[in-house]
Order: C-alpha cells, then sequence, then structure tokens
C-alpha cells in the first residue's frame, strides 16, 4: 500500500505556487518557506491530507493588513468598518508623513517646535470660538485626561441620563472612576434640573460634566438642562458632544456642536475626529487658554498623544473641502435612487437579478440618534450576503427582509464600477 506522506508537495513546488508570490515579495523567501515547512509537517502527522497543504500555507500567513471594504450598510459612520473614511487630501498627506517630517520641528530656525502646530492650527481656524485647542489619541482619552487634570480625588457632577456606555462594553462611569474621580450623580434617568446640579455642586466639585446621548435618545416625559442653564454654577463646565460636529449642520439640527456649546458657556468642549468631521481617530479639546493648557501640561498628555500620521489627516481634513463623511451625509436622495436603477439594470444585462429600492440610512458611530436619511439600494439576493463580504473588494451590505440590500448612501458613486463587478463575481 502507498504511503500517503509520498503525495505531499516538495517545498520548491510550493513556493512556485503564484499565490504565494505577494507574501514572499513581503516577507522574504525564508518565512514563507517556514510556513511550507509547517503544513509539510501536518500533513506528515495526519493532521491535514496532502492535497490541503498549499490552501493550508497560503490560510498560515498573515494578510497584507486591513482588507478594503466597500460600506454598503447604509450606516455612514460604521464603527466596526473604522467609521469615517479619510478624504484623497488626507490620504495624501499621511503618505507624506509616513516618512521623515517636520511633525516637530522649525526648518526655518532650525529648533524644535511645539508637536503638531500645523494641524492644531488648522483646527483653532475652525472652531475661532475656541481659545485653545489640542489633540488626544481619542474622544474617551479626551475625558480621562480632563477627569485626571481637573478632578482626580474630587466629585464629577453629572446627570443619570447620562451615564452612557460607549460601545463594547465600556461604560462612562467606569472610566471616570479609573481616573481617581468620584462621580455625583444627580436627577433621574429621564428627568435632572438645574437645581439638581446646583445642589449637589461642594468644595469637593472637580467639574460639571455634560454629555450628549449620542448613541440613545429618550423621549416623552424627559428634560435636561442645557449647557448654558449650567454655566453658572461656579465650577468648570466639560460637555462632550461626541459625534464631532465643529459648527451647525442642517440636516442634523438637535445634534450639538462645538461652536453652539462654546458659546454657550462650556470651559471645555470634548469630541471625535473621526465621526462627522470626516478625519482620522483622535480626541478634540476645545476650549479656554487656562483649561486647556493645564490638560496639555498634565503628565497623562504625553501617554495620550497622536502620532504624525494623525496629525497629518487632521490637518488636511481641516484645509480642504473634500470629505466623504459629509458627501455621504448630504447625498441627493434622488441621485442616489438613478445610481441603483443604473445598477439594477447593468446587473439584469449580466443575467443577476436584482431590484431597487427606496431605503433608510443612519449617520452611525454614535452619531444623531434615531434620525433617518432617505437612501437607495440595490436588493439582490440574500444568498449573495456572504460571498459579497469574502470578495475583493469585501462589501458589506445588510440583510433584511430575506435580501441582501446593498445601500448607496456610503458608497462613493466612483466605486459604483466596483460594486457591480463585486456582485457578478460573487454569483459565480
Amino acid at each position: 500500500m502507498t504511503d500517503p506522506r509520498r503525495h505531499i508537495p516538495r517545498t520548491d513546488a510550493l513556493l512556485d505556487d503564484p499565490r504565494l508570490a505577494p507574501f514572499v515579495e513581503r516577507m522574504g523567501r525564508d518565512r514563507v518557506k517556514g510556513a511550507v515547512r509547517a503544513a509539510q509537517r501536518r500533513a506528515r502527522d495526519g493532521e491535514i491530507g496532502p492535497a490541503d497543504v498549499p490552501d493550508e500555507v497560503v490560510r498560515s500567513l498573515p494578510g497584507g493588513g486591513p482588507r478594503q471594504v466597500i460600506n454598503a450598510t447604509g450606516v455612514l459612520l460604521h464603527t466596526n468598518l473604522g467609521r469615517a473614511p479619510l478624504s484623497a487630501p488626507a490620504l495624501d498627506a499621511v503618505r507624506a508623513a509616513a516618512g521623515t517630517t517636520d511633525v516637530e520641528f522649525d526648518l526655518e530656525t532650525g529648533r524644535r517646535a511645539r508637536r503638531g502646530r500645523a494641524a492644531l492650527a488648522a483646527l483653532a481656524r475652525a472652531v475661532p470660538d475656541a481659545e485653545a485647542v489640542h489633540l488626544v489619541n481619542n474622544n474617551a482619552a479626551a475625558l480621562v485626561l480632563a477627569a485626571t487634570t481637573l478632578a482626580q480625588g474630587r466629585e464629577i457632577v453629572i446627570s443619570r441620563g447620562e451615564l452612557v456606555e460607549i460601545g463594547d462594553g465600556f461604560r462612562l462611569p467606569d472610566l471616570l472612576a479609573s481616573t481617581g474621580a468620584r462621580l455625583r450623580e444627580v436627577g433621574t434617568t429621564n428627568r435632572t434640573t438645574v437645581a439638581d446640579y446646583a445642589g449637589a455642586i461642594g468644595p469637593a466639585t472637580g467639574f460639571v460634566l455634560k454629555v450628549h446621548p449620542s448613541n440613545y435618545r429618550i423621549e416623552g416625559f424627559a428634560a435636561t438642562p442645557s449647557v448654558g442653564e449650567l454655566t453658572g454654577l461656579g465650577v468648570p463646565l466639560v460637555a462632550d458632544i461626541g459625534s464631532g460636529l465643529l459648527t451647525p449642520e442642517p440636516l442634523l439640527p438637535d445634534e450639538p456642536d462645538a461652536a453652539t456649546w462654546l458659546r454657550a458657556g462650556a470651559d471645555l468642549v470634548t469630541a471625535s475626529g473621526d465621526k462627522l468631521l470626516g478625519g482620522p481617530q483622535c480626541g478634540l479639546l476645545l476650549g479656554r487658554a487656562g483649561v486647556v493648557e493645564r490638560l496639555r501640561r498634565h503628565p497623562l498628555a504625553r501617554a495620550l498623544r497622536v502620532d504624525k500620521l494623525t496629525l497629518a489627516a487632521m490637518e488636511a481634513t481641516l484645509t480642504h473641502t473634500a470629505n466623504p463623511a459629509r458627501e455621504a451625509l448630504r447625498a441627493d436622495p434622488a441621485a442616489l435612487r438613478r445610481r441603483a436603477d443604473d445598477l439594477v439594470t447593468r446587473l439584469a444585462e449580466a443575467g443577476v437579478p436584482a431590484e431597487a429600492l427606496d431605503t433608510g440610512a443612519a449617520v452611525g458611530g454614535g452619531g444623531a440618534p434615531g434620525v433617518v436619511l432617505p437612501s437607495a439600494a440595490v436588493a439582490v439576493a440574500e444568498a449573495l450576503a456572504g460571498p459579497l463580504r469574502t470578495g475583493d473588494p469585501a462589501v458589506v451590505g445588510r440583510v433584511e427582509g430575506g435580501r441582501c440590500l446593498l445601500d448607496l448612501r456610503a458608497v462613493a458613486p466612483h466605486r459604483d464600477d466596483d460594486l457591480f463587478h463585486a456582485v457578478v463575481a460573487a454569483c459565480g
């Protein structure tokens, strides 16, 4: 009887597999050869069959980084898909900053300069109501820095209706308590008054925290004081807008923005950079010069600082008009429907059944809860959802009513051809 191990592919034959060429180029021949030998060893030990060795080698090698995904979910800022896509100018800036750059160096004087000064200047210009600005690595870090600097060992006064969970089980009360601050909860889940805040303020108060409930909405018998009503309490007011709007957005009238809350009297406003602002992940700190400078000079600020790539992307986001997140938010529903109709026509010509539908999209990323944005989608067979996700590029839609809906609200128009070819390929 022939030993099946004799059928295990030879090392040189495996290394000639065209699927391994990109790995050899990226990782080097020796490392790929190690993966080949590991797969051959598994076959000799009987764990896999000889015919499975080539596929096992490919599976065992690390991927080349994050997969490109076409976001056809209808959620503009999908947290699991990386939230806001960067603009072309921001991508160019990241590529330029990936090498040696003047991130903390003044080329004119030849001396050290303030880190990220160009990005900070751009942010200051975008929010002139802020006396000073600073950046950290995300909005949670901004709140941690504020709590550590202003309220460590002291109290943070906050409404019970604003003790939010920010995703993946991370809860704001736990985050703030980790800084050594104590939370003084006031009011009830649905109603809190200025008197509730005033009654809790005393010598141990570090600041009042106002949190916009960006990922949920309380309706009915509910009330909460505005930022302006909380400014006369004699302690700093820190306000978290969350979603990253710097100025009012007519399409989202109930979504707070940094400029409005600063004008209303907030001492410090915190926000995310990778949501409605449309930039990279970072945390924005905007407010009174004295408050922001205290935070900037705190030792923890060094641990929370952003890298050169983030600074470059943020500067480009703030100084160029191109902005995919804003373009998706403001997309014309009629134009979306025309694109869906065109795709359905093309798919029908390719023999793929599809239907154009009017749908509703969402902002996502914890922004504008309950707001439905009119959109349009291409409906294909539910069975295509899996092949689309694993295709190249990957396409992520949503399964609804027994069909896979490919919502176009967050799909840039120039990706329609890619979407068409992805659906055809998924049909086999």
